[in-house]
């Protein structure tokens, strides 16, 4: 709480507009200034409400999910090698310590990347599902993508014909 001492009530104050039409204010009489009378001697502020200061800020849970930008959902990719690059999509944001794991039709593909496009190799002709799982820093999953199914043609070899 503030208040002013008696100490300090004892003094004059005297106000006067400058030459600039300022109000001024001193404890210093100047010619052409009045005397300010105090109507109470003690001046007081209400007290703070101080509880807004002790709440922590609530952190909330940020809600990922990822997709399977390419391959489009039932894409056919002609690629005698049978190589198929994976591009995901990730929202929020792909955050450092974050990794991704690739399924095809139900089975890991590889360990966990810690990059958004993957690559599959020699994969076989016919129908294929992929799906991609972001996981946190403590390897948990966060989010999983839907099912996409795309279908790979490779050149056959007519041996014979």
């Amino acid at each position: 709480m503030l208040s002013l001492n008696s100490h300090a009530s004892d003094k004059k104050i005297y106000a006067w507009k400058d030459k600039n039409g300022v109000l001024v204010f001193s404890d210093t009489p100047q010619p052409g200034a009045k005397e300010v009378k105090l109507t109470s001697q003690h001046l007081s502020m209400p007290a703070t409400n101080t509880d807004i200061l002790d709440t922590a800020p609530t952190k909330t849970a940020v809600k990922f999910s990822i997709s399977i930008s390419s391959p489009e959902p039932n894409q056919t990719i002609r690629e005698n090698t049978g190589s198929v690059y994976v591009s995901t999509r990730i929202a929020p944001r792909f955050e450092a310590g974050f990794t991704i794991g690739l399924f095809l039709n139900g089975v890991a593909i590889g360990e966990p990347s810690d990059t958004t496009t993957l690559a599959l190799r020699d994969v076989e002709r016919g129908q294929h599902t992929l799906q991609v799982k972001l996981y946190n820093k403590q390897n948990q999953v966060i989010a999983t993508s839907p099912d996409s199914v795309f279908f790979m043609h490779r050149k056959g070899l007519n041996i014979g014909r």
